[in-house]
């Protein structure tokens, strides 16, 4: 497997494969989009006990589908090497896509982040990222019912999963994984199957800052009262998709694999100065948002109205106050390292921790440039042809730094689908035992 296979080519497969194992795989429409594209739901096995897979729940992370298939095929072929994996034991219902209209606008993105060809321009150039209020899983937290999250609601009330796996990418650096509730006898499993593909384990994460860290690269859900949940901005985490599964004993884990590795992402060691690396990256992240918002301030008399424009909600929403709000979430950091430098509590102190750190500050300009040269591209506006060099110059070099600073390598796309089928059989064995 060289590359990820686009929403078309999964969808295909799972047709192919019902059509292989008559009896064994189901192919259904569970919901549809706000623009009328299918949500579709491969179910394969008959046991009494499910496990649900959702797959493309943010559009540019591709790797889902991949793995969707590998888990289908693996079970359909009546794998009894794990519990977790025999058809007579679990039912595995694998949705396709949660978001089949994010995909759609992230056309491209398969090519473009595998094989020798994969860079980060690349990536960045066709990756689309909805806003908060517009992403199924993340919807109701900011009070926002898509009909994809009503789709996913829906199966979880139908199925009551024991376990709940999200499928994601990280742009970049080490593999983790996160949790709703503690699953004992995954953090060996998966730290194992790190080590033997050549994975780094992401020790600590922004999107985990104030979670419980039991292991490398495990993170758990503060409980509802927890004044960790509240540091975390996370109080009403509680209405997202992922917790929707507690409602009946089941417990979801969010497993992340990266696209480009960093060398730094399983250093634990005290970072030298975590103060001053953090203050330099609350400026780079500001600075690359400021620059990025200039451009497409100048930009806004020719580009569509952004109610008309998904990317250009997301600009919107990014030259809101997200930069900041990245950099702000810091801050609370920065006073830890200043009042104890050579602190080891905080994975986010660590090297690794810090290492996550910058990828976040780098990709979050990148994300917005890549979006808004979509737009110049697409303009024939006379005036977007400076506005789109002068972009196009800070977006080059912000993808060699990124690449540089952290000393990416591209993670194979075999790799990386193996890693995360291994983490959810062995996740499901953890669950099947709880």
């Amino acid at each position: 497997m060289h590359r990820y296979p686009t929403v078309a080519e999964v969808t295909e497969s799972a047709r192919r494969l019902v059509s292989r194992f008559p009896g064994a795989g189901r192919l259904r429409r569970i919901g549809t989009s706000r623009a009328g594209r299918p949500i579709l739901m491969l179910s394969v096995g008959h046991g009494p006990r499910h496990v649900l897979v959702v797959a493309r729940p943010h559009p540019d992370e591709p790797v889902g589908g991949a793995t969707a298939l590998a888990l289908a095929e693996r079970v359909a072929a009546g794998d009894r090497r794990s519990p977790a994996t025999d058809p007579e034991t679990v039912t595995w219902d694998i949705v396709l896509c949660l978001d089949p209209d994010g995909a759609a606008l992230s056309e491209g993105i398969e090519a473009a982040t595998a094989g020798p060809g994969a860079t980060l321009a690349r990536y960045y150039r066709a990756a689309f990222r909805p806003v908060a209020a517009e992403q199924p899983e993340w919807a109701p937290i900011v009070g926002r019912r898509l009909p994809e999250s009503h789709a996913l609601f829906d199966t979880i009330d139908a199925l009551r999963p024991v376990l709940q796996c999200s499928l994601h990418n990280v742009d970049a650096g080490g593999a983790w994984v996160q949790l709703t509730s503690g699953l004992p006898g995954l953090a060996a499993p998966f730290a194992a199957s790190a080590a033997d593909l050549g994975v780094p384990v992401q020790h600590g994460t922004y999107d985990a800052l104030y979670w419980e860290n039991p292991a490398p690269g495990v993170h758990v859900l503060p409980p509802p009262d927890s004044t960790a949940r509240l540091a975390a901005g996370s109080e009403n985490i509680g209405r997202s998709t992922w917790c929707a599964p507690q409602r009946y004993g089941g417990v979801t884990a969010i497993v992340e694999v990266p696209l480009w590795s960093t060398g730094t992402a399983d250093d634990p060691a005290p970072h030298p100065d975590p103060a001053r690396a953090l203050r330099e990256l609350s400026h780079l992240v500001r600075e690359g948002g400021r620059h990025v918002t200039d451009v497409f301030d100048k930009a806004r008399g020719f580009l569509p109205p952004a109610a008309e424009s998904p990317p250009g909600r997301v600009l919107e929403w990014m030259a809101d106050d997200l930069y900041d709000l990245v950099a702000d979430s810091w801050q609370p950091l920065v006073r830890q390292a200043e009042s104890a430098p050579r602190a080891g509590s905080s994975p986010a102190l660590t090297t690794a921790g810090i290492s996550a750190l910058e990828v976040v500050a780098r990709r979050q300009p990148l994300r917005a440039a890549g979006l808004l040269l979509r737009l110049l591209d697409a303009t024939g506006a006379p005036a977007s042809g400076a506005l789109r060099h002068e972009l196009d110059g800070l977006f080059t070099t912000w993808c060699t730094d990124f690449e540089t600073s952290l000393r990416l390598r591209p993670v194979p796309v075999r790799t990386q689908v193996e890693l995360q089928t291994r983490t959810v059989v062995a996740a499901a064995e953890c669950a099947l035992m709880r």
